[in-house]
């Protein structure tokens, strides 16, 4: 189980109190990692998403798993801060598994351009706010 500050400025305030200049300005050897997890943990709960965490001692961690009513599946997002966004272990175990029927994957990173890659899609970070969640069943009803 993860938790994650609901403030990402006060996130950013605590972690990087005296070196807020670094974040601003972008500065690639600030690990903005956890930052990122949290905007998207944020922006996910803001579309209606209930958050899952994978971590398995064999296959790693998988930052969200979010529901894919369309195939009545998961769909793994991992978010990236560093340069090195598309290697992702975890990710491709954990999409290899034929029983989990991942027809969709995500990585968010620093990256500004958009392409599919071995079935992930590579998005920007900011692209989260486009997500859509369908809604549930029961929510239909009321």
């Amino acid at each position: 189980m993860k938790l994650y500050l609901n403030d990402v400025g006060i996130l950013s305030g605590i972690y990087y109190r005296n070196n807020v200049r670094a974040v601003m300005s972008d500065v690639k050897s600030i690990n903005l990692g956890s930052v990122y997890e949290t905007v998207v943990a944020q922006e996910l709960r803001a579309h209606g998403y209930n958050l899952y965490y994978y971590d398995n001692k064999k296959n790693g961690e998988v930052d969200y798993l979010i529901d894919d009513c369309d195939t009545l599946s998961n769909i793994p997002l991992e978010v990236k801060s560093g340069k090195d966004y598309t290697i992702h272990s975890a990710l491709d175990k954990f999409m290899s598994i034929e029983e989990y029927n991942v027809q969709n994957a995500y990585v968010l990173s620093n990256e500004r351009e958009v392409f599919v890659k071995n079935g992930i899609t590579y998005i920007p970070i900011y692209y989260v706010m486009f997500f859509e969640n369908a809604p549930v069943a029961e929510e239909l009803l009321l």
